[in-house]
């Protein structure tokens, strides 16, 4: 243990912790801006490059970063001098001064961070003026908006996507006045090998890293009278969005969440864990498949885009293994608009489907070229669950009075296996629940498979499904799927299945989410909402969804049929890595 005083009081903590982390053992607040943990891995940012969190430290000259200074036997620390809350307004003052000051409208308004430290500091006008950085926004991928005049090189981002996702797209850019985060040479997203998962967005404090919104277009439909507007809401949406709301982390607001989609005009609500059902219908059949040929093993889950896209750029070798089943969120579009859209005796072009997902990568997911038939896209238009939020207050719906009401049949019956798709190792649980059944040829009562639950990056289990040994992996971040991959190439794992998820702890977490600024309790608390609503179901397999069951036999035939694969598989290609 070190030993130490901070503003005259004495602190015992571990060798190696820093200065800001002992200030926070005794409930001293230094300010921060650069410093973040990025995620449930812990993984930190602290390259001290913002100098807000700097204090005096007895003996030496220069003022300390608080967030990157480690602890030393007898070291004497003050937080509150005078020098140091000048050097900290100094700093916010010359971030300030080459910042937009378009607050109002900007996509962070009252959620950033620089302006929520403007206010605490009372920096209530630009001491210093002069010329301000101009560049071209880049809305290039459909994904992820990025407005480099409000970049304030905290390198949030660049620890985001090189060290928690190794995609490596950011990376600081030029010098002095002219330095940023920008992929080499400035190039558009959709000219690199980002993947939009959106943990650049998460990471970032201010308004360079935002969505590409699309609640506009929402709006527009709803008031079109010649279409019938259908929505599907994902499973980890229901975990988070009460958090817009103030509503406590780890509730489950389903019932709020239909009334007011509801009330907003939409046509028909429904439940993408419908969809979700059906993808373990389709890609349990091609598991066992695999695993009897012996064929194309390990099999790797598709049902996330950024995955898939990070599969594509970097292990192109590999593009046999994943399940040629489309996401969840794009086997509903297609038979949203091939078999409801026939119910309702209307043409596919006359139907609008709308996602609400947790993920960005799902507005790219949604307008490539495979997911389209005839030029009438699958899924219309992708909103964030903070999008769906926007939307609630810009219609002035009071959301915690709401009561709760219940999806729309039948593309609203869903089962408790599909809703843990949101959490990492939620998909693998699910197939296995129905593989276990299906290899037995009966209802198997244990189907609660813990081994492979959790917020761990990765995770191994040789799981007993009716008396046949599958080796499983379950993964997320991209970084850790690295790994994973690397072994499985070398030849130093060996596996039946496994589950990848590019944002870390799964869905739950993804780059659509509310924010959580580094408190990593809020995705656990989402994660255990996700179960318990799993438990409060009354049927917890997919193959035993009544509607999933009719669908089979009115439409589709059987599961891996024909028009099944005409629907609902899909296929991959090899992506130029920049």
């Amino acid at each position: 243990m070190v030993n130490l005083k901070i503003n005259d009081m004495p602190v015992s903590v571990d060798d190696g912790v820093t200065i800001l982390e002992a200030a926070q053992k005794l409930g001293i607040k230094i300010p921060t801006l650069c410093h973040i943990k990025l995620d449930c891995f812990h993984v930190e940012h602290r390259c001290g490059s913002c100098r807000i969190c700097v204090v005096e430290v007895a003996g030496r000259p220069n003022l300390a970063p608080a967030c990157c200074t480690p602890v030393l036997e007898g070291m004497d620390v003050k937080t509150n001098t005078l020098r140091a809350i000048n050097a900290r307004r100094t700093m916010l003052d010359l971030l300030l001064s080459d910042h937009p000051k378009d607050c109002l409208t900007c996509a962070k308004n009252l959620d950033c961070q620089l302006q929520k430290l403007a206010q605490e500091m009372n920096l209530h006008q630009v001491l210093y003026k002069g010329e301000q950085s101009t560049y071209n926004k880049d809305l290039s991928s459909q994904a992820i908006a990025r407005d480099l005049d409000k970049c304030i090189m905290c390198r949030r981002c660049e620890t985001a996507c090189n060290v928690v996702q190794t995609v490596g797209v950011l990376s600081g850019v030029d010098r002095g006045f002219e330095a940023v985060v920008a992929p080499a040479g400035y190039k558009p997203l959709n000219q690199t090998q980002c993947v939009f998962c959106g943990q650049c967005v998460l990471a970032c404090p201010v308004g360079a890293l935002t969505e590409v919104s699309y609640k506009y277009d929402v709006w527009k439909a709803l008031n079109d009278e010649t279409k019938t507007v259908v929505v599907q809401t994902a499973p980890a949406v229901r975990a988070a969005l009460g958090e817009e709301f103030g509503i406590a982390p780890g509730s489950i607001t389903t019932g709020k969440m239909v009334t007011a989609l509801r009330m907003m005009g939409f046509d028909k609500v429904f439940d993408t864990d419908f969809a979700a059902d059906l993808t373990i219908m389709e890609e349990t059949t091609e598991l066992i498949g695999r695993v009897k040929e012996g064929k194309n093993l390990p099999i790797l889950t598709s049902c996330c885009p950024g995955w898939v896209k990070f599969l594509e750029h970097q292990f192109p070798d590999l593009i046999y293994m994943p399940s040629t089943a489309k996401s969840p969120q794009q086997m509903f579009g297609a038979i949203a608009k091939n078999y409801y859209a026939q119910k309702l005796g209307i043409k596919p072009e006359d139907m609008v489907v709308v996602s609400v997902m947790p993920c960005l990568a799902k507005k790219y997911e949604a307008a490539r070229e495979e997911f389209s038939h005839n030029g009438n896209r699958d899924v219309d238009i992708v909103i964030s669950t903070r999008e769906l939020a926007d939307m609630i207050k810009e219609a002035g719906i009071i959301f915690n009075n709401l009561e709760d009401s219940k999806y729309d049949d039948p593309l609203g019956e869903s089962t408790g296996a599909a809703v843990i798709f949101g959490a990492t190792g939620g998909v693998l649980e699910a197939a296995l629940r129905t593989a276990a059944d299906w290899i037995a040829g009966t209802d198997v009562q244990e189907i609660d498979f813990e081994a492979v639950r959790g917020l761990e990056g990765i995770k191994e289990a040789t799981v007993n499904v009716a008396g046949l040994e599958l080796k499983a992996a379950v993964c997320s971040g991209l970084g850790n799927a690295r790994k994973l991959l690397e072994r499985i190439k070398n030849g130093e794992a060996q596996y039946h299945a496994i589950e990848i998820m590019a944002c870390p702890g799964g869905c739950l977490n993804g780059g659509g989410q509310p924010y959580y600024d580094g408190d990593t309790t809020i995705l656990e608390k989402r994660k255990e909402a996700l179960y318990r609503d799993d438990k409060d179901q009354k049927i917890r397999k997919s193959h035993l969804n009544p509607s999933i069951q009719k669908l089979y036999k009115e439409f589709l035939g059987e599961p891996g049929s024909h028009l099944a694969h005409e629907l609902l598989h899909t296929k991959y290609t090899p992506r130029k890595n920049w």
